[in-house]
């Protein structure tokens, strides 16, 4: 039986009590989410991700000094239209959302997470960037710190403890909440996590940092 590519989140699920018992509650008291700060302002030549979902749009930064492989990986899957069809199938509310696996595509949700074989995998490219809200990280399967393929994930919170121990290769610089909506929909119980009706990724396409506002 296939692994999913699942965080160590079993084992933390504690540290998420405090804010999973009601799944579809915004932010506390309505608040608009924090965006997350950027380590440096974007250059206006810059490459950018534009995710359009069924749940509203949000625009990611790559972090390409620490994580190259990442980067490229995901700009290439990009390119090709890989993405666009897929969905976030796993959300932990305020935590993080997960997305990306070529599975979602089909409406089997014993599959979703699982990953198709022969995907081509990317070795770990730790760094002493951490796990804040708004960080992108590569999924993988369990221990396997060179078994990242498409998969990906998106904190909500800090992370202290994922510091170095998985990759991070970019960050949500804008659309925070909608990030912050997704990872508050319907999920099944149980430590899967997974969510009851897929978010699709209608569309991933790449911009210049100049044109991010449009």
């Amino acid at each position: 039986m296939k692994k999913p590519y699942l965080l160590a989140l079993l084992i933390l699920s504690s540290l998420f009590l405090a804010c999973s018992s009601d799944k579809s509650q915004p932010a506390p008291d309505g608040a608009a989410p924090k965006q997350a700060a950027s380590v440096v302002p974007l250059s206006p030549d810059e490459e950018i991700a534009v995710v359009e979902t069924s749940h509203g749009a949000f625009r990611i930064r790559f972090f390409e000094d620490v994580a190259p492989k990442h980067v490229g990986n995901f700009k290439k899957l990009v390119r090709e239209g890989f993405y666009d069809g897929l969905a976030f199938h796993r959300a932990i509310p305020n935590g993080i959302i997960q997305g990306g696996d070529p599975t979602t595509r089909g409406d089997d949700r014993s599959r979703w997470g699982t990953g198709e074989p022969g995907q081509p995998t990317v070795p770990a490219e730790f760094s002493t960037r951490p796990f804040v809200r708004g960080t992108v990280g590569a999924a993988r399967r369990g221990n396997d710190i060179n078994s990242a393929t498409s998969q990906f994930f998106i904190c909500l919170d800090d992370r202290p403890e994922w510091n170095g121990n998985y990759t991070v290769f970019g960050e949500v610089f804008r659309g925070l909440s909608t990030v912050q909506i997704i990872s508050n929909v319907p999920t099944e119980e149980g430590p899967a996590q997974k969510i009851l009706e897929k978010v699709v990724i209608y569309r991933i396409h790449l911009v210049p940092a100049s044109d991010a506002a449009k």
